[in-house]
């Protein structure tokens, strides 16, 4: 059973789209891959909701080797600098987070 962690976050649809994506392209992706212990950095986007009737705009997803890189990483100068940068994107959008543990239940493709 191999395990990781995961940093999630939730972004509603911005008030103004253009700038939002904008600032998270050239100012928010580039200081968030400078994380330390950052493993893989995923964007999600054209979310339909299956159950409930809260679309998200965009949903990333940040995985780091276990819950203690997680943490020192956002200790990190990078990891602050990249968090006071979701304080200005959230004034565009409101933001959700959080985090947990993955366990990685298939790796290989599945055949029937």
């Amino acid at each position: 059973m191999a395990t990781a962690a995961r940093f999630l976050v939730l972004w509603s649809r911005p008030e103004n789209p253009a700038s939002f994506e904008r600032h998270y392209r050239e100012v928010h992706i580039p200081l968030a891959l400078k994380i330390p212990g950052l493993r893989r950095y995923t964007l999600s986007r054209n979310i339909a909701p299956i159950r409930g009737d809260d679309p998200h705009y965009l949903v990333a997803e940040l995985d780091f080797d276990d819950l203690a890189s997680l943490h020192a990483a956002f200790q990190s100068p990078q990891g602050h600098a990249t968090a006071a940068d979701v304080a200005k994107l959230a004034e565009n959008a409101a933001v959700k987070s959080m985090i947990y543990e993955l366990e990685d239940l298939l790796t290989a493709p599945h055949v029937s």
